[in-house]
């Protein structure tokens, strides 16, 4: 059997998989209402929010498309705070629905300085909203979130949006409590799930910028699906298979307990990062800004990372993820997010560990 040790998509639960395969129904009947408000219920429990959200049938980049095109306007000045690979998508994706961006980059491997940013801002007061990313995966880097939004909120009263795909219900992350605005987050990071399904909420203050948005949108227009709900459906046919593995996977989730199922992830982080320093391998990141989510871990000089991962998934079926970009054949990447067992983990190690000599590393 594979391990699978990548940042999404995830291994999924037999339990959960087995709820996909649960017969078709009518998206616009009874059962769907009494299912969606379910699942609304329980994501707004991991959310940590009151606020509206909204289930897409996309990944999460489209969810991340629906945040700039229904709170933003073509020519508006944003402010993208990036600390590498996904963050600057979240600025292209603005960038090519018309918007002014200021790019605000940070050097791969660390966070967002919040004196920078605030610098920033304050430099720049016709910025009207910011976009981060609270979990970085190319370079397994969390941004402290509550900081920046104390920054961004308290400070200069600006919108805020957020990319939470590999953080929502992985890292602690509190929507209403952080004042956070739009937060877009994807089924096959932390959730248990496949890909396929997206969520995004939003607040009062992004409603109000929805007013004003002039950004083309029809597919993912958030007015359509707010007004779908308030009947108790989709504005579009909806990955329903996806819906029924949701479904039940919000169950075990809010059972476990949110703030549980962030120690989980915080406990399978440290073992691995712990591992992969008995093995002589350096984490990318310090460990204040390592990401609970996803380990990256930096070769020595003339190592190529690509090469281990191929060894690792010859001759022992489990698979690393490689780096994007600069960071190509420098450095690996081992996922942890969803469910994880110890055993998983050794295993991984374990092949790490076997396969190092053939790159020319002694353990």
């Amino acid at each position: 059997m594979v391990n699978l040790r990548i940042p999404g998509p995830i291994p999924v639960p037999d339990d959960i998989l087995d709820k996909m395969s649960t017969q078709m129904m009518n998206h616009r009947g009874p059962k769907f209402k009494e299912m969606l408000y379910r699942i609304t219920d329980g994501l707004k429990q991991v959310f940590h929010t009151e606020n509206d959200i909204f289930v897409l049938t996309s990944s999460g980049t489209g969810a991340m498309e629906a945040a700039v095109a229904n709170t933003l306007s073509p020519g508006e000045k944003v402010l993208c705070a990036s600390i590498g690979s996904f963050g600057d998508r979240f600025g292209k994706i603005a960038s090519v629905f018309g918007a002014d961006v200021t790019r605000l980059n940070f050097p791969q491997g660390t966070a967002v300085v919040v004196d920078e940013l605030r610098r920033v801002l304050d430099a720049n007061p016709e910025i009207t909203s910011v976009l981060v990313t609270h979990n970085e995966t190319n370079t397994g880097v969390t941004n402290d979130l509550e900081p920046i939004a104390r920054v961004v909120k308290g400070e200069f009263d600006k919108l805020l949006l957020v990319d939470g795909i590999s953080s929502v219900c992985s890292l602690p992350l509190k929507t209403d409590e952080w004042d956070l605005d739009v937060v877009a987050t994807a089924s096959q990071k932390g959730w248990m799930l496949p890909p396929g399904l997206a969520f995004i909420s939003m607040s009062e203050r992004a409603w109000a910028a929805n007013e004003k948005s002039t950004m083309p949108r029809f597919y993912f227009n958030l007015s359509e699906y707010k007004r779908y709900f308030d009947m108790g459906q989709p504005p579009w046919t909806p990955n329903l298979s996806a819906m029924y593995a949701l479904d039940y996977a919000l169950t075990k989730i809010v059972a476990e307990g949110v703030e549980n199922v962030w120690k989980r992830h915080a406990d399978i982080a440290q073992m691995t990062r712990d591992g992969i320093r008995a093995l002589g391998l350096e984490v990318f990141p310090d460990d204040s800004v390592a990401s609970n989510t996803v380990t990256a871990v930096k070769m020595p000089e003339g190592v190529d990372a690509d090469e281990l991962r191929k060894h690792v998934l010859q001759d022992h079926n489990v698979v690393l993820a490689g780096a994007y970009g600069e960071l190509t054949g420098k450095m690996f990447r081992i996922g942890h997010l969803g469910y994880v067992s110890t055993e998983e983990i050794e295993q991984m190690l374990d092949a790490i560990k076997a396969s190092l000599p053939k790159v020319g590393i002694g353990v």
